[in-house]
């Protein structure tokens, strides 16, 4: 009899650990099929790599020194990625995709979207990706908030920043997954929202 009631117990506990499981991970993704890979609240599911200034509270991840990355635990393929970001004039940031080395992200190893109105090579200044899609003209990002819209997808890559296309169809095939990072190397960059959507 106990063993029974045991056993039934159990199972119900089970049973409701799934079906919880499963409404929490519904809920992450919204109505386009995007999942939020920051909460405004926490670091859960990034790693911190380096000796940036990572700030997370209201709503925003803010980086303030260099040099840091915060980089995703999980690896990601093909996919869109929905970017809100904050530059001041010194800001050196950018996002970096498919990155091959978990301990060391340069956009040697990785694809960097990049975010440096000031950098002194402007053809892959702030909308380009490094050293595979050129930008031109180059978009301002200091002092306000801008959006990015970031599609990888095999070897073909496209940027659009607060509605504008700024690469059309980068094209690379080095690397095809790895995790996502974000980059604080020189002034302030904050984010409020970063989306995914794998295809």
């Amino acid at each position: 009899m106990f063993k029974g009631n045991l056993r039934n117990t159990l199972a119900l506990f089970a049973l409701t650990w799934l079906i919880n499981a499963g409404a929490l991970a519904q809920s992450k993704v919204d109505k386009d099929g995007f999942i939020n890979l920051i909460d405004g609240q926490s670091l859960n599911g990034w790693s911190i790599i380096g000796n940036g200034s990572w700030v997370v509270g209201n709503g925003i991840v803010e980086g303030n020194k260099a040099m840091g990355y915060l980089i995703t635990d999980q690896s990601y393929k093909n996919f869109i990625i929905r970017a809100e970001f904050w530059a001041n004039e010194d800001a050196n940031s950018g996002i970096f995709l498919r990155c091959q080395d978990r301990t060391k992200v340069t956009s040697d190893n990785a694809y960097e979207v990049n975010i440096f109105d000031k950098r002194p090579d402007q053809n892959y200044a702030t909308g380009a990706i490094v050293d595979v899609a050129k930008v031109s003209p180059v978009p301002k990002a200091a002092g306000k908030w801008n959006t990015f819209e970031i599609t990888a997808n095999g070897s073909h890559f496209k940027v659009v920043m607060n509605g504008e296309v700024t690469v059309a169809d980068g094209q690379d095939a080095k690397f095809s997954q790895g995790p996502i990072a974000l980059q604080s190397a020189g002034g302030v960059v904050k984010f409020r929202k970063l989306q995914i959507k794998p295809l």
